[in-house]
């Protein structure tokens, strides 16, 4: 049977375009869903991006103003793709007109902003996903199912990451990432946000942590509105403008199921592309996952036979989940946009079902808590408990 939904798309930068091209996948890749997206509207501030996104993805419309979306009567889901400062805003709009939200991460500016967005989805009632793609990788969640199967005996280390150098080159643009009156705070929200996530999904909540954090390059060139991308690049003799969150966070962490662990996030490591991975080790096994060999997992479970005891890596193919709906076989990779389209095809299977699945608002809160304990310690030096924020802050 043909399930239609219909789809509202605000910002339309590189993540809104990898969004709308993701639900246009679904129809071929999960037929047997019988989801048919319907790309009804997308909303940029920016004229030419609003334009071009509806000329290239087919598009019904296209707007400058996001309201529009929100408010057109045959959109049932909106995507945020937009910088962090707007979602309060947008997500009060959406909970309002009771429609579904898919939103992309970091979900609130900080972790205050991020307690009121949780607690405006859950007061309408409405279902929620946050773009956690990571997640989705066929072999992460295999990962997650011998975590959960007791495969690798008692947990005992975690050690998650995510070490990118998009912004090791001092002239990379100052785009929205680097302020705080936009972003928030920089790499913690930003890159840290996946690793904190992953950590949580496969280690549970976190009991306290310690944490510092750095700002390596202090000023970057100023960009030009719809013209650069966040890749983008200027020159010597640029303006210039002050980077004002922080470029590397590490943290040690002790999770409340007695797990040690380490979490480290770098946008200006010179060397990792997308160093985005964990170590999991448990007192039977243990397991090692990396995004720049997303179709890899090591594993390590020897059995009686010494001959056999050492790591081995599996290649990833259409017996792990999901795999199998883009390539059939065994070690045909798959690559970072079908994460996406996994993830959408998850929430719009969800919102069919009526049911909220993870990761959800409640799971960014989770993460934003963690991070709030970092925040701290970077004040006081010292170990900070991780601490509900919805029972400090909400009525």
């Amino acid at each position: 049977m043909r399930k239609e939904i219909g789809i509202g798309v605000i910002g339309m930068g590189w993540m809104g375009l990898t969004h709308s091209r993701s639900y246009r996948q679904i129809p071929s890749h999960f037929p047997e869903s019988g989801i048919r997206p319907r790309l009804v509207i997308c909303a940029d501030d920016v004229e030419e991006r609003a334009t071009q996104a509806q000329a290239m993805l087919s598009f019904e419309e296209s707007t400058t103003d996001w309201r529009k979306a929100v408010d057109h009567p045959e959109v049932g889901v909106i995507n945020i793709t937009t910088p962090n400062h707007l979602h309060v805003e947008l997500v009060e709009a959406i909970a309002a007109a009771g429609k579904q939200i898919y939103c992309e991460k970091p979900v609130g500016r900080n972790a205050d902003k991020t307690v009121q967005i949780e607690y405006l989805a859950q007061k309408a009632g409405i279902l929620c996903l946050v773009g956690y793609n990571y997640r989705w990788a066929p072999l992460v969640q295999y990962a997650l199912q011998l975590v959960e199967e007791g495969k690798l005996g008692e947990l005992t280390h975690h050690r998650g990451r995510f070490y990118s150098m998009y912004g090791s080159n001092p002239y990379g643009l100052l785009t929205w990432r680097f302020n705080y009156d936009i972003a928030g705070y920089g790499v913690s929200g930003d890159l840290m946000s996946h690793a904190a996530d992953m950590a949580l999904m496969m280690m549970g909540p976190i009991k306290r942590l310690v944490s510092h954090s750095h700002t390596c390059i202090k000023q970057r060139p100023l960009p030009i509105p719809g013209k650069r991308t966040h890749y983008g690049v200027g020159q010597e003799g640029d303006p210039m403008g002050d980077v004002t969150n922080e470029d590397n966070v590490e943290a040690l962490a002790e999770f409340e199921n007695g797990v040690q662990g380490t979490l480290g996030a770098s946008r200006t490591m010179v060397g990792p592309k997308t160093d985005m991975a964990f170590n999991i080790h448990g007192t039977k096994g243990a397991l090692s996952w990396n995004f720049e060999q997303m179709n890899e997992l090591q594993v390590y479970l020897p059995g009686e036979e010494k001959y056999h005891d050492g790591f081995i890596t599996l290649l990833s193919g259409e017996k792990y989940p999901h795999h199998g709906n883009f390539v059939p076989g065994d070690g045909n990779g798959i690559g970072y946009e079908d994460l996406k389209a996994i993830e959408a095809y998850q929430f719009l299977q969800s919102v069919l079902d009526g049911e909220q699945r993870q990761p959800g608002f409640a799971e960014t809160l989770a993460v934003a808590e963690a991070q709030h304990a970092m925040l701290h310690s970077w004040e006081s030096g010292t170990w900070e408990d991780v601490k509900s924020l919805r029972e400090e802050q909400l009525p």
